[in-house]
């Protein structure tokens, strides 16, 4: 249970930039992304996808696989999100909250749709397979390859 990849979105509208490690403040997300500080809705500081969903949603589109399409900020492997909504587990020192689903939106519809698959499609292979939205309960850094613990 691993993080595999680490993005963050500095603003709307531009490319993801990944990183190798970011830093996270409590309460308030990921220094340096677009959310940092925004409390709009529960679960805004950080968004996580599992790689392996990525990769089988790539592999059934015969598309080259790319671990930044949904825009979350971190891609994990060998944990199933789902099971982390209202739990607190740890990304190295970082402490965390599951808050809910990260359901995709019309963007992600968008933004992953081709000509043999339309936008609607597209939302309704990711529903309940988009990631996890979490606050930060304590901050510090998260490293690419940092261990996923649960109390589980």
């Amino acid at each position: 249970m691993i993080v595999e990849r680490i993005f963050i979105s500095p603003e709307r509208g531009v490319a993801q930039e990944e990183c190798e490690h970011i830093t996270l403040h409590s309460g308030m997300g990921i220094l340096g992304d677009r959310y940092f500080g925004k409390h709009t809705y529960p679960g805004q500081n950080l968004t996580l996808v599992e790689a392996e969903v990525i990769e089988q949603f790539c592999a059934a589109q015969l598309r080259t696989p790319d671990l930044s399409i949904t825009r979350r900020n971190l891609v994990t492997r060998g944990l199933r999100l789902n099971d982390l909504v209202n739990v607190e587990f740890t990304i190295g020192p970082v402490r965390l909250r599951g808050v809910e689903l990260c359901e995709p939106c019309i963007l992600v519809g968008n933004n992953l749709s081709s000509a043999s698959l339309t936008p609607a499609e597209v939302i309704k292979y990711w529903v309940h397979r988009g990631g996890l939205r979490a606050d930060v309960i304590s901050g510090g850094e998260i490293a690419r390859g940092a261990r996923i613990e649960t109390a589980t």
